[in-house]
């Protein structure tokens, strides 16, 4: 039986009283758990969700998602948890009965394998009726109240899949986990727990130092890579003797992190696993050294958390870092990566905690180590491009049933986004107009590296940039010159994709080079002569004109050919989001509630009035537009070139039809002709169910125009019909 901490004892009973707080309130309310990397997050929510079951006669289910396996992790920590009184069940998806979540049970779900672009199985219908939406519905159905925990939920909770989910769940009560939340409008209570109070009870490390002593390192000839990883093992070497002094049989672990990108993975590995064997004499084959990535898993890696393990280097990627507890990880090592690096709170996580959970006399047994030839450290919060303060509107569903729409989405071909073979002979050509010859220098400054020196990080949940002494200059060797040389590339590919683009700009510099120099392709001394800082600007200008041209000269030239995209059966989203300058209206029969708008043209204020006040409308739907989660119909222009139109307003009558009508004044209406024919037609196609048209106010009234041939004289609107509302 896990004996809790004091901190934890007080967190567990003020996040269940919260919990009950939420519970009571007649609405949907959401409850923050916010505690630091390696306070315990997990055990406490399970202790808390035991006594919530214990203290209560209401039925409960219970929801609990996580992203990539910590799901998994989750699941078999709390079933070791719950062995001794088994009052909560732990099942996956398919261990469920009947269909629905049980009493006292948790569903756990990985919230990766539901986050995709399309939701799979767990919520698409299937001929078992066996999915998230009707599971969700038999366990209200039976009178259970659903909580959704949602773990690590800086990662998820504000994508808008995942909003989708919690809509599809409909919790009474969700619970967001996180060291790092992002706190929303609507949350009604927040439990913290303080860093402060974890440290005391000497759970986690007291800071993380960065490169120590750096400063005073002798360099020479070793390169950034050899360097950290010798100061790394020389660490480890140090803290294993104050294990042993300590009477401790800890056999401290170093971490070496591989970059996260697919490009150069495997030399990066070997490259790394020939230094630790020829260097330090670390092999798979005596037992010191640990592989664990996706597509290689050494055979050591069993009990490789036990605190005397004789693994003293462990090899992997991020996708790892996220939840693997092996407490006596003390040592992390991280290179520099082709693109830029994310220093995340997740990453520097795996050292924080403490093997023993006490602190030991040398305070070096309780600090963590980062050894890396990173210039300098920013710590940023995993995946925190997702939370921008937007406002959000969603399906009223109660209203709403599926109107199972027909919808075209037009995706831009990758020509226009990516340079091409043509660029090669546009940079030649430039060149040769600029003189770039006589502006490079062939025996440039030498290329260096700065790496930190002597930094320290107290609290690894706060973002920004660690404090530190001051850096070193290391000369790259060929293959960190190879990264900067790629660095700078994919620098300067935009606004074309790097992915696609970096090869075609590659080959244009060697071929300059070779044409002017007689330098063979891929030759290091190309990239020394492209990173010199003599040289720098005048290739970066060149590159400039060179996509400028090429713009003029090929994109520009292009047909607009798309991918079309068929979505068979399109639906109102369940949310609609907006950023800070949407503006916030009331709109009763909007599907979409609260509902909010950008600068509506003045058709659109007035169509939406009319809308409101009609007793002949059951909701209506403010489309988008230019995504493929919004409505659209194919027409064609007068080229016969074939585009997407998205209709205003999606509008749902009493009567059981769908009204498409697009507002249009003045001009816009006269420029409608495409448009209103490619709309004719697709509703011709199910005329039983859809009507509807360009729509105006004019002269007092509402009309709109449903031929086949569309037709518009401000001064002759016979052939348009009153629309009736």
């Amino acid at each position: 039986m896990i004996q809790l901490k004091d901190y934890q004892t007080r967190a567990v009973e003020s996040l269940k009283f919260k919990v009950h707080n939420a519970l009571r309130s007649p609405d949907r309310e959401v409850v923050i758990f916010q505690s630091p990397t390696g306070s315990g997050k997990t055990i406490m929510v399970s202790e808390m969700l035991k006594q919530l079951v214990k203290d209560n006669d209401k039925k409960y289910a219970f929801v609990w998602v996580s992203v990539r396996m910590l799901h998994e992790q989750s699941k078999e920590k709390l079933e070791k948890y719950y062995e001794d009184d088994r009052l909560i069940q732990c099942s996956y998806f398919e261990d469920l009965e009947d269909n629905q979540i049980g009493d006292n049970e948790i569903l756990f779900i990985n919230w990766h394998s539901i986050n995709k672009k399309d939701i799979n199985i767990y919520v698409r219908d299937n001929e078992q009726d066996n999915n998230l939406n009707s599971i969700v519905e038999n366990t209200k159905e039976e009178g259970r109240e659903i909580i959704l925990i949602i773990d690590e939920s800086h990662h998820t909770a504000s994508s808008t899949k995942s909003k989708e989910l919690i809509e599809t769940i409909g919790p009474k009560v969700t619970i967001e986990v996180s060291a790092t939340p992002h706190l929303k409008e609507n949350v009604s209570e927040i439990e913290k727990v303080h860093l402060a109070d974890v440290k005391a009870e000497e759970m986690i490390k007291s800071e993380i130092s960065v490169n120590p002593e750096f400063l005073d390192i002798k360099v020479g000839d070793k390169s950034s890579d050899v360097l950290v990883i010798e100061q790394a093992l020389k660490k480890r070497e140090e803290l294993a003797k104050l294990y042993k002094k300590e009477n401790s049989n800890i056999n401290p672990l170093v971490l070496i992190q591989l970059p996260d990108s697919r490009v150069n993975l495997i030399s990066k590995k070997d490259e790394v696993i020939k230094i630790l064997k020829d260097k330090f004499k670390i092999t798979e084959e005596n037992g010191k050294l640990a592989v664990w990535l996706s597509e290689e898993k050494t055979n050591n890696l069993a009990n490789i958390e036990k605190p005397d393990n004789e693994v003293e280097v462990l090899i992997f990627k991020q996708a790892i870092a996220l939840g693997w507890d092996c407490p006596r990880a003390s040592i992390l090592v991280i290179f520099r990566e082709s693109k830029s690096f994310t220093f995340t709170i997740q990453t520097i996580g795996r050292i924080m905690r403490m093997p023993e959970l006490e602190y030991y006399n040398h305070e070096d047994l309780n600090k963590g180590f980062v050894f890396t030839n990173l210039p300098n450290i920013e710590i940023t919060e995993d995946y925190a491009k997702d939370y921008i303060t937007l406002y959000e509107a969603k399906r009223d569903n109660s209203k709403y049933k599926n109107i199972a729409l027909p919808s075209v989405y037009l995706k831009r071909q990758r020509e226009r986004t990516r340079l091409s073979g043509e660029f090669a002979k546009i940079f030649m050509e430039v060149a040769e107009e600029t003189s770039l010859k006589k502006k490079i220098n062939l025996e440039p400054s030498k290329v260096v590296s700065p790496i930190i020196a002597d930094g320290k990080i107290v609290n690894i949940d706060k973002a920004g940039e660690i404090e530190h002494k001051g850096q070193i200059q290391v000369k790259l060797n060929e293959v960190e010159l190879q990264q900067r040389f790629d660095q700078f590339i994919y620098a300067n590919c935009s606004p074309y994709a790097p992915a696609d683009s970096s090869d075609r700009m590659k080959t244009a510099i060697y071929q300059f080079f070779n044409a002017k120099y007689k330098l063979p392709k891929f030759d290091s001394r190309v990239q020394r002569i492209v990173l010199g800082k003599e040289n720098v600007q005048a290739l970066v200008d060149v590159i400039n004109l060179s996509k400028e041209k090429y713009k003029l000269k090929i994109v520009e030239k292009l047909s607009e050919v798309r991918e079309k995209i068929e979505e068979p059966r399109w639906e109102v989203p369940l949310i609609d989001s907006y950023k800070s300058n949407a503006k916030k209206e009331n709109h009763p029969k909007s599907v979409m509630q609260p509902f909010y708008t950008k600068k509506p043209s003045q058709p659109e204020v007035l169509f939406m009035e009319l809308l409101d006040k009609s007793n002949k409308v059951e909701w209506w739907y403010k489309n988008g537009e230019g995504e493929k989660k919004y409505f659209a119909v194919l027409y064609k222009d007068e080229n016969n070139k074939e585009w997407a139109f998205y209709v205003d307003f999606i509008v749902k009558f009493k009567d059981g039809k769908i009204g498409l009508f697009d507002t249009k004044g003045g001009m816009t209406a006269k420029d409608a002709g495409p448009r209103a024919e490619g709309l004719q037609e697709y509703i011709k196609k199910n005329k039983d169910k859809l009507w509807g048209g360009i729509t105006i106010y004019e002269n007092g009234s509402w009309r709109y125009n449903d031929l086949e041939k569309y037709e518009y004289n401000s001064n002759n609107l016979s052939s348009w019909k009153i629309l009736e509302l």
